[in-house]
């Protein structure tokens, strides 16, 4: 069986009278959300770049990323296969994109960042670059996160419980939102850094730092999205839908990811002042792997969202939740960013 890649849909169907719950609610996983009450960041819903790196051979160079200094390699790290790059001061590598300016005026930007104790390396730097190739570097290591460029040197302290060892020989969650030339920056469930007013306008982005053999820098899971933050109750007055593509789940398991829940939040809340509808929660998948498999998973999966969204304060009589597997594309599934498309979260008003 090939690899199994899935997101959750969600449609908000306006039904009058009651549901007959078709699926068993599934128990909210066994993990710290609460520490994400406050979380805030919405990934963007239109996917311009995704890779998890497991289409490619451990021991190879990634096939949908380029190399500009140094050496680096995917190999499978603490249970995910990762992107490391292993020499160079300063080892830079960036996705392979269509055109050399991909990053549109609103974008989010997220991935997974391992450090590890035992020979520790810098940290992963992040290199924005604007249309002329000037770069400003935003840096992410155990103790702070640093965003310089020409004019400018800014820093913050991580927080306690995700600072020094708390931060090593772990994956923590990097992202960053970008919009109307102002950056705010997350590890975790914390909104770290603010940059009010960049000097540069980011088209592209690197991503490297000073790494070895022995000390090596490390990530996966690394997603570019058009947008961040969109009025969903505006949408779905206007539009009657919503595609959301921030609702994510452990590879090939129904355990929401901790990250999901800035999205989740503001479903939720959006769903209290909404307190009269009544919701289906659809599942849909990409085309990758079995289609009997993918029904069953895309239906576990949108399980949890109604379990989430009950924890959450949702009357679960007013959710119903079915997976539809890989059936109903949005487009092609040819190329990663037409999957990740297609893995996607929707909320459909329906009279």
């Amino acid at each position: 069986m090939q690899p199994i890649r899935l997101s959750i849909s969600l449609i908000l169907v306006f039904i009058s009278g009651s549901i007959s719950l078709q699926a068993q609610e599934s128990k909210a996983p066994a993990t710290d959300y609460k520490s994400y009450n406050n979380y805030d960041f919405v990934a963007g819903d239109k996917p311009i770049f995704e890779d998890d790196f497991r289409s490619d051979q451990d021991g190879e160079f990634p096939s949908h990323w380029d190399l500009q200094s140094g050496q680096a390699v995917v190999n499978k790290v603490k249970d995910e296969m990762a992107f490391s790059i292993i020499e160079g001061n300063y080892g830079k590598v960036f996705p392979r994109m269509k055109t050399k300016e991909y990053l549109p005026a609103e974008f989010t930007l997220e991935c997974d960042h391992l450090l590890q104790s035992v020979n520790k390396a810098y940290g992963l730097v992040l290199f924005l670059v604007n249309n002329l190739g000037k770069e400003a570097t935003l840096t992410f290591n155990d103790n702070n996160v640093t965003y310089t460029e020409q004019s400018k040197n800014l820093s913050s302290q991580l927080p306690d419980d995700i600072r020094a060892k708390s931060y090593l020989d772990k994956w923590n969650h990097l992202a960053l939102v970008y919009r109307n030339n102002q950056m705010k920056v997350y590890v975790n469930q914390y909104r770290i850094l603010v940059i009010p007013n960049l000097d540069i306008v980011p088209v592209a982005v690197k991503f490297g730092g000073i790494g070895s053999q022995k000390s090596p820098i490390i990530f996966t899971n690394v997603r570019i999205a058009e947008g961040g933050g969109m009025n969903m109750l505006q949408k779905l007055t206007t539009d009657g839908r919503i595609i959301v593509h921030g609702i994510k789940f452990d590879y090939n398991k129904a355990v929401i990811k901790p990250e999901s829940m800035g999205i989740l939040n503001e479903i939720a809340r959006m769903l209290k002042d909404n307190s009269s509808d009544k919701y289906e929660i659809q599942g849909y998948t990409d085309s990758d792997g079995d289609d009997a498999y993918n029904l069953k998973l895309s239906q576990s999966r949108a399980d949890a969202v109604k379990s989430m969204l009950v924890e959450l304060g949702i009357d679960a009589s007013r959710l119903k939740s079915t997976g539809y597997g890989e059936s109903h594309p949005l487009t092609e599934n040819t190329s990663p960013e037409g999957k990740a498309t297609n893995r996607r979260v929707e909320f459909v008003k329906v009279k």
